[in-house]
């Protein structure tokens, strides 16, 4: 699991850094200000880090076109950004899933 892992980690780092930018602009998104996207962003990649199981689709939804991360990065003029760093996701994220899967698989039979 360890180099798809690497390249979400990846990924999120910077999708982090995109949303620690001072001069963002939360209002259409459904974060109050950068501190509540960070803390709930932390937890996930808290969570990769950890090898914890967790629903992905969690994640994969903030990602989504018009979610939380597309809707801060448009109002805050990194809109290409996204598009940019949400395409790394997509490919990092289907390789984190794929290794996860072989993972079990391997679990179950010992």
């Amino acid at each position: 699991m360890h180099n798809a892992k690497e390249e979400l980690l990846n990924v999120l780092k910077q999708t982090r850094e995109l949303l620690a930018l001072r001069e963002n602009d939360f209002n259409w998104s459904r974060w109050d200000n950068a501190g509540e996207a960070l803390i709930e962003f932390d937890q996930f990649v808290s969570n990769i880090e950890l090898d914890c199981l967790f629903d992905l689709s969690r994640l994969s939804t903030l990602f989504a076109p018009t979610a939380a991360i597309q809707e801060v990065s448009l109002s805050s003029s990194w809109g290409q950004e996204f598009l940019d760093v949400a395409a790394r996701f997509d490919t990092a994220l289907a390789g984190y899933q794929h290794e996860i899967q072989i993972w079990i698989f391997q679990s179950s039979l010992r």
